[in-house]
């Protein structure tokens, strides 16, 4: 297992594991506290694990956390994802740059999303189950969604949208949001 750093997103990496194949089909480590602690993380912030299903088209996102935020690390463990980050710190060195990847249940690779990071994600498969390891327990309240189509971010979008949340569909923009999150 190799890590990564995401040149476009400061403090981002991608965690690549090395699967063993064989005629069973194959077996590979997704997480390793090693590792995870060789870059600076903390393996052990990591509070909480989800999983979501998707259908082909299915678009989650842009999500962020207020407040201090969510650190996660997101995996695509069967299907295939498109998956976006933005870099929403204004302190950060890549504050508003984006960053895209294809994560999939072929390559287990596990990108680390640091807090204060907008994040969303599109099905390409008929089937794509996304997991993700998570530092602080939810609250709703400090709750945070992003326009998926604000042209200020142009986000490449490969298929067209064929389901999202009401939350995600009325998202307001960039500009409204980080206007609220200023005053």
């Amino acid at each position: 297992m190799k890590a990564t750093e995401v040149p476009t997103i400061a403090g981002a990496y991608l965690f690549e594991p090395t699967p063993y194949a064989d005629e069973r089909g194959f077996f590979c480590r997704t997480f390793d506290a090693d590792l995870v602690r060789s870059v600076g993380l903390d393996p052990g912030a990591f509070i909480q694990d989800s999983v979501s299903r998707s259908v082909r088209g299915v678009l989650r996102g842009l999500h962020l956390r207020s407040g201090a935020g969510e650190a996660k690390l997101v995996r695509c463990s069967y299907g295939k994802i498109f998956d976006v980050v933005v870099d929403l710190r204004p302190d950060s060195p890549t504050y508003r740059d984006r960053a895209f990847f294809e994560l999939s249940g072929e390559t287990q690779a596990t990108l680390y999303i640091p807090a204060g990071c907008a994040h969303g994600f599109q099905a390409l498969t008929d089937t794509a189950d996304t997991s993700y390891r998570i530092d602080r327990a939810h609250d709703p309240a400090e709750d945070v969604t992003i326009a998926f189509d604000d042209p200020e971010l142009a986000i490449p979008w490969p298929l067209p949208v064929a389901s999202m949340s009401r939350r995600d569909r009325e998202a307001p923009s960039l500009a409204e949001v980080l206007k609220y999150q200023e005053g």
